[in-house]
This record gives structure tokens, C-alpha cells and sequence, in this order.
């Protein structure tokens, strides 16, 4: 007899908790003087978050046309943005509304800064021009010409005792403005885009670095060029750090850099030798766009073209300490992490695999594939998870996330052998049997012996000693490789127990092996086009399968013949799983939709629409709650 707590309660009513939102989708950052904001461009808007925490505060909505750059007041109380519909546009940080908008010029604006005073605004258009702006009263009080290209860069000079406006151009001429005289000075030592102009602390010297991969250290007073410092990589960002940050280099006066290498770079201003380079992640091939430095919290943060901010400690051997994910693109594959389900592990169209904490949306990045990530499995215990990867290998990860920042999420193995991208893997569903199953677009299947790794799955704190060990990730073993379809490989499950594991590929059909000895025991043949995703019941011998045909199906894994049809998607089903015990089945679709099916009624009990496009994972937590 059943007991009144061990009866099924089928699912019927959803909420939407919460939401990880793109924050950053490259272009202009900022952050105020106190350090307490970021500001980044998001499309057409501009997104304000918490430096603390990465959490979004507010968004500064904007007028439909792509923000092209912005500037922070340096009191805090505004931001004045440009966008390509030519309109400078004022905003309150306190109300986060606009207070005025204008039109800056017929050109675009691609270049900006704010004087020391919070009074004036400096924009460089792709005409080459340059313009003053009282920030106030929203009139120009100066237009400068002279430049023979796009203004790439403008800064003032900090000090409002002198009041000088320093532009550069496309074409690597440089420009000093005197806002009294209205009197301008050439200085010529670049032959490229200039990306960065700064000054040290005492307003003594200026530096400027660009694509044509130097750095040059000018003397401000004689605006004479001191010292020409060759980088050999195109250069995005670079500064002068402060005193604070610089004692244990033995020097006063310590230049950074980054740019396409997508490292930081130190180097001693008055003799130009290289103090510092900075170790490059392993695997990561993200070039930095920007690198802004923060006196106050010691760091330099790296915007990255793949849409990260990067946190070093700007005196720690530059150690990357947090990260904030910009953006996230397409979401291929999930799963949570551990019993508790405080972690979400994420692949998207990046080689990084992404661990969210799902409490306060904190992520760790992970370097390890060469290509986009494809699949991921989470080992029941929450300790090991596994990608595949368009590189055309798999990889087996450590987590532990009370680890050092660069030890909580470690590569401690990869599969190499597939000779096509790897788009499904699976790891056995408990401890005593060490192994993993990839599929790929080979059209084979591979067993993994995971055997040598059976310290790190009883502890993963371990990892980091088991990889000075070896040497670096061990290379897995496979144990039997067969073609088990003749399209590619989309989704593997394997059964508790593991007696049996089933695929599903884009030939149409899914099968059903035996782990042991992989033997084929059944084919599933029905779908008119290909399988993305298939499920296994936790509670009854059936599986059910997500086609492109916009159906899902159920079927016996005694005689494997298809038991019900779920009709109601508007275009490929790209991925189902079971729940209420195996009574309901979750599914989602290319239409941006989430369906609740009755197997019992084999009707649609709920229709969530939460998504703009395509749908192509979900992940419930074991409770089901989530």
C-alpha cells in the first residue's frame, strides 16, 4: 500500500526565479572613480553592476542604435553615452534616467573622456574631428580640427591646473589641445592606431601605446618624446600603475599593457625593460580589449573579445582573483553540480567550460578545450565532470570550489581518439565503475577507462597534487570503439546500474548497447529526421527521444517498439527528460519553448515561454524543484 508522503504529485505550475542575463557584449567598459560600479555596453543599452558581486543594478536603456562608447563622470553623478544614431545622451546615476539628449554631430562618435571637474566632456568622431562639451548646460565650447583620420583616443590632462585635451587618430597622429588658447601641438611617434593614452601620478609624464605594438613614454612639459618601448604585439590597452602597486617591482614607474596576446605585460618606464609577463591560461585564446586599472581595489581588469572581465591583482603576480561572464551566447549544454545543486555547470559556444554559482550568478571560467564545447555530464557526487568538445576530444575535470581561484575547476584528463567533434559523453552513474562514453560526429562510440582517476573521484581537493604528478592531464585509455550510427552522435544516456547505455544520433533512429562488451541490443526506428536527445525513465524500462521531426516519442526497452508519440512543438525538439518519477516529461524546442507532458494522457499539461530562440538544454535538480 502506498503511503499518503510516497504519493507522485505531477507537476503543473512554474515560476521563473531567476534569470542570468547578458551583462556585456564587447565595446566600451567603465568604472567609477569610488570602484563600487562597472559599466558596460550591452547592444544598444548600457548595463550597470555591482563590482562586488557582477549583479546587474540597473539598465540604462538606449535609443535603439548600438552604444559606440561612454564616460563616468569622475563625482559619480553621471554618464554621458554616444550611440550610432549620432545623439550624446546624459544620464543620472542616482534615478538612472536620461536628463538630456542631443545631437552630437552629422559623424559618429567614437572616442570620449571627462575632465577632472565633472564639467567638461571630450568626443573624437570618425571624421576626425574633436569636441568640448560644457556637460551641464549641453553646448559646445570647442570643435577642433586637424586630424587626418577617425580619433581613436582622447584624454584630458588630469590636472585642472593645466587644461589640455590629448587626441589621437587612426593614423597614429597625436594631437595636445590648449582649451585656453585653443592652440594644438603635433607629436609623432606612432605609425598605427593609438588605443591608449595615460598619465603617472605627478602628471609628469604621458604614455601611449597602439596597434603598430609600442609603447611610447613622452615628457608632458617639453612634450618631447622620451622613450620608445617595442612590444611586439598589437596593443589595446595600456597605463601607468601607481606607487602602491609598484614597491616590490624596484621601480617607481611601472607601465602596463594588453592586447592581442591576452596577457598583461609590466614594464619599467625609465628603462624599458620588461618587469613582468604574464602566464597565459592554458588552452584560453582570448585577445584583451581593454584593461582598466583600479588604484584603490589594487586591480586591473581585462575585458576580453570574447566577453569576459577579467580581475588580476595588479601587485599578486597579476592572478586572476574573479571574473564576470559578459555573455553567454547560445547555452548548448548544462547540469547541476553536487546534491545540494548550489553550482550549475554550463558549456556554450566558448572553449571555456563556465561553473555558476546559481546563488549569486558568480562564475568560474575554465581552460582547458581548443574548441567550442559541445556536451557535459555531471558525475552523480558532484565531484567530476565531463565535455566534449568540437576539438575532437573529451575531457575529464576536478571540481572543488572551496579550492584557490585557480584550482577549483581542474582538467585532470582528456580522451584523445575521436577525428570528429565530440557532441555527447556520459559518465557511468556511480563511483564503483570508473568509466565514459563519447559519441561523436565520427559516427563512433568509445568507453573510457577512468580507472587511473579514482583518487580524484573519492577527492577532489586532491587534484592539484595528482597533476604535479603527472605531469598535466593523464591521457584515458579507450577500452572498445564501434560505429554505433551513420550520422553523427547527439546524445548519450546510460542506464542506472550501468548494464545498458542508448544513443541517439541525426540518422534517425537510437539504439540501446550493452556498456560491457558494446553490443547493439535494440534499434529505435520511427522519427522521420534526426535524434537531438534522448532520456532514460529513472523508474520504468522506457526511454523517450527528441527529433527535428517536432515530435518526441516513448518507447519499450523490452521489444523497443515506440509506445506513444507527443505531438506539439512548431520545430525540432531538442531535448526531453523525465520527471514526477517518471510520469511527466519535460521537453524543449528551435520554437523557444518549454512543454510539461502527461505520459499517462500524452497531452501537453503546460507551455512555458521564457526564451527568444532556440532551446537546446534544460537541467532539474534532484529534488525537482529547480
Amino acid at each position: 500500500m502506498v503511503g499518503e508522503s510516497d504519493k507522485i504529485v505531477p507537476k503543473s505550475c512554474f515560476d521563473c526565479v531567476q534569470s542570468i542575463e547578458s551583462v556585456y557584449t564587447g565595446g566600451c567598459v567603465a568604472i567609477n572613480k569610488d570602484e563600487q560600479r562597472i559599466f558596460t555596453t550591452c547592444n544598444e543599452d548600457i548595463s550597470v553592476l555591482d563590482m562586488l558581486t557582477g549583479r546587474k543594478l540597473a539598465e540604462l536603456k538606449g535609443d535603439t542604435e548600438l552604444v559606440t562608447t561612454f564616460a563616468v563622470k569622475p563625482n559619480g553623478k553621471h554618464l554621458v553615452s554616444a550611440s550610432r544614431s549620432t545623439q550624446l545622451t546624459i544620464w543620472n546615476l542616482d534615478t538612472f534616467k536620461a536628463e538630456r539628449s542631443f545631437k552630437a554631430h552629422e559623424s559618429m562618435v567614437i572616442s570620449m573622456d571627462i575632465d577632472s571637474t565633472s564639467t567638461l566632456v571630450a568626443t573624437g568622431f570618425a571624421d576626425g574631428t574633436v569636441r568640448v562639451w560644457d556637460i551641464d548646460r549641453g553646448y559646445c565650447t570647442h570643435n577642433f580640427k586637424g586630424h587626418g583620420g577617425p580619433i581613436a583616443k582622447v584624454r584630458f590632462y588630469p590636472h585642472s591646473n593645466d587644461l589640455k585635451l590629448v587626441s589621437a587618430s587612426d593614423t597614429g597622429d597625436i594631437r595636445v589641445w590648449d582649451l585656453k588658447q585653443r592652440k594644438s601641438q603635433m607629436l609623432e611617434g606612432h605609425m598605427s592606431v593609438v588605443r591608449a593614452i595615460d598619465f603617472d601620478e605627478t602628471g609628469e609624464f604621458m604614455v601611449t601605446a597602439g596597434r603598430d605594438s609600442v609603447i611610447n613614454v613622452w615628457n608632458w612639459k617639453r612634450k618631447s618624446l622620451l622613450r620608445t618601448i617595442p612590444v611586439y604585439e598589437s596593443i589595446e590597452a595600456a597605463g601607468v600603475l601607481q606607487t602602491q602597486d609598484t614597491t616590490e617591482m624596484g621601480s617607481q614607474k611601472v607601465v602596463y599593457s594588453g592586447g592581442e596576446k591576452g596577457i598583461i605585460r609590466l614594464w619599467d618606464m625609465s628603462t624599458g625593460e620588461e618587469l613582468f609577463r604574464q602566464t597565459k591560461e592554458h588552452n584560453a585564446n582570448h585577445a584583451f580589449v581593454n584593461v582598466l586599472y583600479l588604484p584603490q581595489s589594487h586591480l586591473l581588469c581585462a575585458a576580453t573579445n570574447d566577453q569576459n572581465l577579467l580581475f588580476y591583482g595588479a601587485n599578486e603576480q597579476l592572478k586572476r582573483v574573479r571574473q564576470i561572464v559578459g555573455y553567454n551566447e547560445e547555452v548548448i549544454d548544462m547540469a547541476f553540480i553536487g546534491q545540494e545543486h548550489k553550482y550549475l555547470a554550463v558549456a556554450t559556444n566558448t572553449e571555456q567550460l563556465r561553473i555558476y554559482n546559481t546563488s549569486n550568478h558568480h562564475c568560474e571560467l575554465a581552460y582547458g578545450h581548443k574548441d567550442i564545447i559541445l556536451a557535459l555530464d555531471v558525475h552523480d557526487d558532484g565531484a567530476i565532470v565531463a565535455t566534449g568538445s568540437k576539438d575532437n576530444t573529451a575531457c575529464v575535470w576536478a571540481i572543488n570550489m572551496n579550492a584557490p581561484i585557480d584550482q577549483r575547476v581542474t582538467c585532470v584528463a582528456i580522451a584523445i581518439g575521436h577525428t570528429k567533434a565530440v557532441g555527447a559523453v556520459r559518465l557511468a552513474r556511480d563511483a564503483e565503475s570508473l568509466f565514459m562514453i563519447s559519441g561523436s560526429e565520427d559516427r563512433t562510440v568509445k568507453r573510457w577507462d577512468l580507472e587511473p582517476l579514482r583518487a580524484i573521484f573519492q577527492d577532489p581537493s586532491c587534484a592539484a597534487e595528482f597533476l604535479s604528478e603527472s605531469a598535466g592531464p593523464i591521457k584515458l585509455q579507450s577500452q572498445y570503439t564501434f560505429q554505433a550510427h551513420d550520422k553523427d552522435i547527439n546524445s548519450i544516456r546510460i542506464a542506472p546500474g550501468n548494464k545498458l547505455f542508448a544513443t541517439g544520433s541525426q540518422d534517425k533512429t537510437a539504439k540501446v548497447w550493452d556498456v560491457a562488451t558494446g553490443k547493439p541490443l535494440g534499434t529505435l526506428q520511427g522519427h522521420r529526421r534526426g535524434v537531438w536527445n534522448i532520456a532514460l525513465s529513472p523508474t520504468d524500462r522506457v526511454i523517450a527521444t527528441a527529433s527535428s521531426d517536432h515530435t518526441i516519442k516513448l518507447w519499450s526497452l523490452t521489444d523497443f517498439s515506440c509506445l506513444k508519440t507527443f505531438e506539439g512543438h512548431t520545430s525540432s525538439v531538442l531535448c526531453v527528460d523525465f520527471v514526477s518519477m517518471g510520469t511527466q516529461l519535460l521537453s524543449t524546442g528551435s520554437d523557444g519553448l518549454i512543454k510539461l507532458w502527461s505520459i499517462k494522457d500524452s497531452e501537453c499539461v503546460v507551455t512555458l515561454d521564457k526564451h527568444e530562440g532556440k532551446i537546446w538544454t534544460l537541467a532539474k535538480s534532484e529534488s525537482e524543484e529547480t
